[in-house]
């Protein structure tokens, strides 16, 4: 669903950690013009791999999931977008992966030809959108990292962790984290079966790091998910 024009970017409730963060009141009212709010609804396509780039997105509300589909079929998911993300910015001119609602999402949706007229002359703008690029490669790298642990039990404690942590950047609690992605998602996010995550996520709670709850878990003792998160394989007796 498209919005018309008329929302006001002063008044965003992400535009703290968002790209348009560095910009003053009245390029604000500039900006403001640029850009339509859209709501896709959950499961919906924002833009898919290889697609030809003709706009940005800003994450303004909900979840988005990011994957890559490899040549047998399987799917790979590289990250999930939260409020205050921009995505859609590359360099080779196609979308390099697709991006879909978890649940609804709305974003605000730039024509990339007038926003780039808008950078132009604004290196302040610059400087935030490679601020914005160096966080998203630093994760993509952190990522990687991931990926290549041997553990099931190091690399979920991990993943719960980081996602804690971005959402209390974006004001949420330290205890509850709701986990708005489903098993198979944060399986595909691992690089792990449905089945692993599930059973990992059974023995967390058994150990009492956790507690499943409905819509995501509650934390129950983050100084020993820290140490799961750095153990090996052979701290855990099967």
């Amino acid at each position: 669903m498209i919005e018309p024009n008329g929302h006001f970017c002063s008044d965003c409730a992400v535009r703290a950690t968002a790209v348009c963060s560095s910009l003053d009141l009245a390029e604000l009212r500039e900006f403001d013009h640029l850009g339509r709010r859209v709501t896709f609804a959950a499961g919906e396509t924002v833009f898919s791999e290889e697609d030809i780039t003709t706009s940005f997105y800003n994450v303004l509300e909900g979840v988005m999931r990011l994957y890559k589909l490899l040549p047998d079929g399987r799917r790979q998911i590289v990250g999930f977008a939260l409020p205050g993300d921009l995505l859609g910015m590359n360099i080779a001119g196609r979308h390099n992966f697709s991006a879909d609602a978890i649940g609804a999402v709305t974003v605000c949706q730039f024509a990339k030809t007038a926003f780039g007229r808008f950078v132009e002359d604004r290196p302040h703008l610059l400087r935030r959108i490679n601020e914005l690029a160096i966080r998203e490669l630093s994760q993509a790298h952190d990522h990687m990292v991931l990926l290549g642990r041997r553990s099931a039990e190091e690399k979920v404690a991990t993943f719960l962790l980081n996602w804690r942590e971005r959402l209390v950047s974006l004001g949420g609690s330290s205890d509850m984290v709701p986990l708005p992605m489903n098993r198979q998602d944060i399986a595909d996010y691992l690089g792990l079966t449905i089945e692993t995550v599930s059973r990992t996520f059974t023995k967390l709670e058994r150990l009492g790091v956790i507690e499943i709850i409905q819509g995501g878990i509650s934390l129950l003792d983050p100084a020993r998910a820290e140490a799961l998160a750095a153990a090996s394989r052979s701290y855990f007796d099967f």
